[in-house]
């Protein structure tokens, strides 16, 4: 913390209420108009908390490699020489002509998904005089146009649920915290958000407009340059929901019953051929080197780099083998979702990840018990199948590749939203089918 923190970061606080007071009618109704101001300001909060935390928590690391040894070097240079500066942010990671004196200096230059972050925070420094904590709200004002952006695309499929629908998408605390700060998660959160809007409107709901095809854009752009494997789950899962909603035209059951394998079809080819798109630029994300990229990734994490963000777990040897790596599903997913237990705590910040998982647990039981008996009919839900597709999947890919606590309850926010909004929507069905078999018996 630094005299220009405690400067620049009030006024710029002052700054984005003012601008949300002045855009909040123009973007909420007479029922999401109660959560804009307590979602932005929960925001700003998680993204100076983060900061605190890893200054004196963890005395160090990823927000502070982004600004102090990368932002804030590109905000020297634009003094000096605007020029420069400027070169250094289109750079992507290439060396010029009077660049090597700062570029020296950036921990992340030579790492094209993390030099975005630095890209991103070094304008954001050009407004704040390069205070941390400024840049900070920034960031969080970004992360909550993405996370409101999500919000009124669940809004639009259910208006009648916009208080639990607001809990799943604003306020969950570790996605608020994890996903505010001057971090990669809070760019590809808002990214996921502002994605699954865009779809909603061209393809949903059928509205085309240039802006919608520039958030698409936007959005898919920011999340292939920062972390490619979140758009392998969600294309084929967004696939699931436009070819799905199709489907759900159908009055009769039968036919949607009949359509559902194709369905599982169109995910399996659909992923394939992200895989193969994605890996003719990234090796990494190869169909043939997919497993050896999850292998590396989480004895990594799980016993060098992430070592001291929290306690390791294993899911057994990973051998590098695509079978081998799809042996460990129903443990990565398990881990992703429903862990740390509170029996597996060693620290305060494992703590709160437990207990947020214990809440999912009991809320996935209630759930269950409460829908079983017409759990296929609502997996035919075309909102609900999305949801879960791109959460189970994801809660695969990071579980299996993330071998420690610590560093999980940051990757895995993403799914978060996504599969609470699948259970909410699941016992919005059983009640809708419900209350409609009670309005067929009395007629």
């Amino acid at each position: 913390m630094e005299l220009r923190d405690l400067i620049v970061t009030p006024i710029v606080v002052l700054l984005v209420l003012a601008a949300a007071y002045y855009i909040r009618p123009r973007v909420t109704d007479e029922n999401t108009r109660r959560y804009f101001f307590p979602a932005l300001l929960v925001k700003i909060f998680g993204a100076i908390a983060l900061g605190f935390l890893y200054q004196y928590y963890y005395q160090g690391g990823d927000t502070y490699n982004y600004h102090t040894y990368g932002s804030r070097v590109i905000w020297e240079a634009f003094i000096e020489s605007p020029g420069i500066g400027w070169k250094l942010i289109t750079s992507n990671g290439e060396y010029f002509t009077g660049s090597f004196e700062y570029a020296s200096k950036i921990r992340f230059y030579r790492d094209p998904s993390s030099f975005f972050v630095v890209g991103v925070s070094a304008l954001a420094d050009l407004f704040t005089f390069s205070s941390y904590s400024a840049t900070a709200v920034i960031f969080s004002v970004i992360s909550f146009c993405g996370a409101w952006a999500m919000f009124i695309a669940f809004y639009q499929f259910r208006p009648g649920l916009h208080r639990w629908l607001a809990i799943a998408t604003l306020f969950i605390p570790s996605v608020v915290f994890w996903g505010s700060g001057l971090l990669k998660d809070t760019l590809t959160l808002a990214a996921l958000g502002i994605l699954t809007f865009a779809i909603n409107q061209l393809f949903i709901r059928g509205k085309f407009s240039w802006t919608g095809i520039i958030f698409l854009m936007g959005s898919i752009w920011i999340l292939y340059s920062v972390k490619k494997y979140i758009l392998l789950c969600f294309v084929p899962a967004s696939f699931f929901l436009i070819y799905a909603n199709s489907i759900a035209k159908f009055r009769s059951i039968i036919p949607k019953l009949l359509l559902f394998p194709f369905m599982i079809g169109l995910f399996a080819l659909t992923g394939y051929y992200s895989v193969q798109i994605i890996g003719e630029d990234d090796s990494r994300y190869s169909l043939d080197k997919i497993a050896g990229t999850a292998r590396i990734t989480a004895y990594d994490i799980g016993f060098y780099t992430g070592r001291n963000a929290g306690s390791g777990y294993s899911l057994g040897e990973l051998d590098g083998t695509f079978n081998n790596m799809i042996s460990k599903f129903p443990q990565a997913v398990n881990v992703s979702l429903f862990r740390p237990y509170l029996w597996e705590v060693k620290n305060p910040l494992m703590l709160f990840s437990a207990l947020e998982s214990m809440v999912l647990v009991l809320f996935t039981l209630y759930v269950l018990v409460r829908v079983r008996h017409r759990l296929i009919l609502a997996l035919i839900d075309p909102q609900i199948l999305f949801c879960l597709v791109f959460s189970v999947t994801f809660a695969f890919a990071v579980g299996v590749s993330t071998f420690n606590f610590g560093t999980l309850a940051r990757y895995k926010i993403p799914l978060l939203p996504f599969y609470t909004v699948a259970l909410i929507f699941m016992i919005d069905y059983l009640n809708k089918s419900r209350n409609l078999s009670e309005f067929d018996l009395t007629e």
